[in-house]
């Protein structure tokens, strides 16, 4: 007991390190209150959330489940497809980035010159990507594609360097001994000790991705943002109702089975 006093006792005092950090929080917080201003409420504004939630308790059922290509459950369906194309496509685009990041696979100037290029695709948010994509690719779903794609090569990317640098070298140690290729040690040597971890973000950054989609379809990028955004602008309470009740029971079904997906393979 008197050695955990003396423990005790003898540990700094960083009393004045603790007020310092707490004064900048409180400072920082407090400035972030002068982002509020309640006077830009108005009484339209009032009456615009009371009919969303109206909208929502009583929504169009007809384009609920209606299964034309009008339809809220096409239109989910097309911005699942556009979220898992371009999971699936950045996925494969980030495989190769992230070997030539892993400082422990490659030189040290080649993952330095790598991990800065994967900074800068970070960098971008993801409507403005969706806006070149739409003049380059025009409006539609592959837009809404090719944008989920970049975005993704850099999350995937940097998490995928993680599970890399993480790995026992000691199979490529003794892979090199015996003459193998630096492919050779990849395929044979790292991919089956990394195929479940892989797999396990790529099911993360889908989940993350069908929300992206989502937003993407407001600049026209395909996905069931485009009549959202236009129900909401002509006032069309209840089309805009059942398109939320369909976007949010899609993104639960998703992130629910994606959980187990993503358990079991990181428990094996």
């Amino acid at each position: 007991m008197d050695a955990l006093e003396k423990q005790l006792y003898a540990s700094p005092r960083n009393l004045r390190y603790l007020m310092t950090v707490a004064i900048l929080l409180i400072v920082l917080f407090v400035w972030s209150l002068s982002a509020i201003n309640l006077n830009n409420f108005e009484q339209s504004g009032w009456e615009v959330a009371t009919s969303i939630i109206t909208g929502i308790l009583q929504p169009e059922t007809d384009l609920l489940f209606n299964f034309t290509s009008k339809g809220v459950m096409y239109l989910l369906v097309e911005t699942m497809a556009i979220a898992f194309l371009g999971t699936i496509a950045g996925a494969c685009l980030a495989v190769p980035l992230a070997f030539l990041s892993a400082s422990n696979v490659v030189p040290g100037p080649v993952a330095w010159l790598t991990r800065i290029l994967l900074i800068f695709i970070r960098t971008v948010p993801a409507l403005v990507y969706g806006l070149m994509f739409i003049r380059v690719a025009g409006q539609g779903p592959f837009a809404g594609v090719l944008t989920i794609a970049v975005i993704s090569i850099g999350m995937l990317s940097k998490l995928f360097v993680d599970a890399i640098e993480d790995l026992d070298t000691s199979i490529l140690e003794s892979m090199t001994s015996i003459g193998c290729s630096t492919f050779e040690k990849i395929r044979y040597g790292i991919l089956p000790q990394l195929f479940s971890m892989f797999s396990s973000i790529i099911i993360y950054r889908f989940d993350m991705n069908l929300r992206e989609a989502s937003i993407l379809g407001l600049v026209g990028a395909g996905g069931i943002g485009a009549p959202l955004i236009f129900a909401m602008n002509s006032y069309r309470w209840t089309e805009v109702g059942a398109i939320l009740i369909g976007l949010v029971v899609l993104i639960l079904l998703v992130e629910f089975f994606s959980n187990r997906i993503r358990t079991k393979l990181v428990r094996g």
